[in-house]
């Protein structure tokens, strides 16, 4: 029998569902934040679209795919199999990777968002719903309980959660540095080619090798709540 992990071809329905969970359409506020890059451009570490699309680059590969990406897999895992036990810590796992009031803010916020969403879906269960409401969840917790309905493999899973993220910073930079929308598409190029590789690290780390160390980001997060004139909510 084929494992869900294996290569086969993606079901359209599976296909569609996890475009949808992409999309910036999605109505849970992903185009309001900026995760540090208006700060990084406010202090002038941000000015050309050469600058923007390497610092996304650095950010897919060392925070998202050593945390965010890694707290998916693990998480779309154990909402398949009913480990609702296992939820719990990744979930404190990310509450306690967010080092500014207005990073825990953005998770917090986009993950209760998304669990209204679910619950005017017909995909999760009402234990489900029930599990991750007690948990107060974060953004990557609750993802992966809505990727987990369908029948794509983990990496699928992650290759779509990283997309939407791409697709959120590279209009937050094409609107905060600001870009042309041919200068955006070249930045979404880039990451869309490296995101396969960051997924797949991300699937290779264990718990005691995930890690979110970005002190920079913090930082600029940290002057960012406090910036006078401001686009963005992180």
């Amino acid at each position: 029998m084929r494992s869900i992990d294996e290569a086969a071809p993606l079901a359209p329905i599976s296909l569609l569902q996890l475009i949808w969970l992409a999309s910036p359409a999605l109505p849970i506020g992903g185009f309001s934040y900026s995760e540090g890059l208006e700060a990084s451009v406010e202090s002038g570490f941000i000015a050309t679209e050469t600058e923007a699309s390497d610092w996304l680059s650095n950010q897919l590969h060392v925070a998202l795919a050593r945390g965010d990406l890694a707290i998916v897999a693990k998480a779309v895992a154990a909402w398949r199999c009913g480990e609702l036990a296992l939820l719990a810590p990744l979930n404190v796992w990310v509450l306690q990777s967010r080092e500014t009031s207005e990073l825990r803010l953005q998770t917090e916020q986009m993950g209760q968002s998304l669990l209204q969403w679910l619950r005017n879906q017909a995909t999760a269960s009402q234990p489900q719903l029930d599990a991750c409401a007690h948990m107060r969840p974060t953004y990557p917790v609750t993802f992966a309980l809505a990727a987990s309905a369908t029948h794509a493999s983990v990496r699928d899973c992650l290759l779509a959660f990283a997309f939407g993220w791409a697709e959120n910073m590279v209009q937050g930079a094409v609107k905060a540095v600001p870009l042309g929308q041919n200068a955006g598409q070249r930045i979404l190029a880039r990451l869309a080619n490296e995101i396969p590789g960051a997924v797949g690290h991300a699937m290779q780390l264990t718990d005691n090798e995930r890690q979110a160390f970005s002190p920079m980001l913090a930082i600029l997060s940290s002057q960012h709540e406090t910036q006078y004139s401001r686009l963005f909510r992180s």
